[in-house]
């Protein structure tokens, strides 16, 4: 069993979180995961009115009596603030924001006594976010599947540990980026994070919302098949803050658009129809496959349980391993 500040903090067996992922993180996985041991936080994306379709009320019914917690894109949020109010009046294990400044919905989450995990890619997104009153920073590496920024992970996490240590020694940290097996959680725990926010791995699991054919295409690639990009954003016409890019898995469209950021730009929305109709139909070679670099560390679907009692073994058995190396 690992014990660190995370787990006594929050009340978990594991130092696991499952990232919030948008169309990917329900109700049911998030428990699945807060039931295995760890902290599982569903995914309110682009903060959609709550009651459209499936929405933020119908995926966290499926959660059950399951303590979760309830991510939001921050940026999209402000937009739509009734969709937070509507999270913290849950009182979920945590509110988490990412992509933009906390500041204004982060305060409704301190205020309301949540806990606020602010998931940061730079420096400067650590320090906003801890003078919004985050209690736990995630520290997120370009590795990363999704959005995200341009730091490593490796570099980054240490970085912002010693900060923390410095001068905010009570705030906890999660490192992000490439993180798929208890290897990368025992290296995590090294490099001085408290725990890990896992995604990449968890798109995989059984209960996540992921298309089945994506799932086996990414299942079958590597690493060295993603690609991260701003073209797509743009082609899509969502309008992303321009510090952050999109790693997704390579196709057609990707094979295409892939470093024209600049001509994406410039013809901003001009594939939005038919992407969204590519994405219904299921259509691969243009819709994205949304993993990160650690896509070629995963090898099979399977339950949240198990990737959870997985990850945690293997982080022991390294743990022990590098126990040894001392003699």
């Amino acid at each position: 069993m690992i014990k660190t500040r995370l787990t006594e903090k929050f009340d978990i067996e594991h130092p696991i979180v499952c990232a919030p992922m948008a169309l990917v993180c329900g109700g049911s996985l998030a428990a699945a995961v807060s039931a295995a041991g760890g902290l599982g936080i569903m995914g309110g994306g682009y903060a959609g009115t709550v009651g459209d379709g499936p929405g933020l009320e119908e995926q966290y019914r499926m959660a059950g009596n399951t303590p979760i917690g309830i991510g939001f894109i921050t940026w999209a949020a402000e937009s739509n603030p009734d969709a937070v109010d509507w999270a913290i009046a849950k009182q979920p294990k945590c509110l988490f924001l990412s992509f933009g400044s906390p500041k204004a919905l982060g305060a409704k989450a301190v205020d309301a006594g949540v806990p606020l995990f602010c998931q940061c890619q730079t420096m400067a997104h650590v320090r906003e976010a801890l003078d919004a009153g985050a209690c736990v920073i995630v520290a997120q590496g370009a590795e990363a599947g999704g959005h995200g920024g341009q730091r490593s992970t490796l570099p980054f996490v240490p970085e912002v540990a010693d900060l923390l240590a410095k001068r905010y020694p009570e705030v906890l940290l999660l490192a992000a980026g490439g993180i798929a097996d208890g290897r990368g959680l025992a290296a995590s725990l090294m490099l001085g994070a408290d725990g890990v926010l896992v995604g990449s791995r968890f798109w995989a699991a059984e209960e996540a919302l992921t298309p089945p054919a994506a799932a086996a295409r990414a299942i079958a690639s590597d690493g060295d098949q993603t690609v991260r990009t701003t073209a797509l954003d743009s082609l899509r016409g969502v309008p992303w803050p321009a510090e952050f890019s999109f790693r997704v898995l390579r196709n057609r469209l990707m094979d295409e658009w892939a470093g024209r950021e600049q001509e994406a730009a410039a013809d901003f929305g001009a594939l939005k129809q038919s992407y969204n109709e590519a994405r219904l139909r299921g259509d691969l070679d243009v819709a994205a496959t949304i993993v990160g670099e650690a896509v070629g560390l995963i090898h099979a679907k399977m339950p949240a349980a198990g990737i959870v009692s997985g990850m945690v073994a293997e982080a022991e058995a390294a743990l022990g391993r590098g126990a040894r190396l001392l003699g």
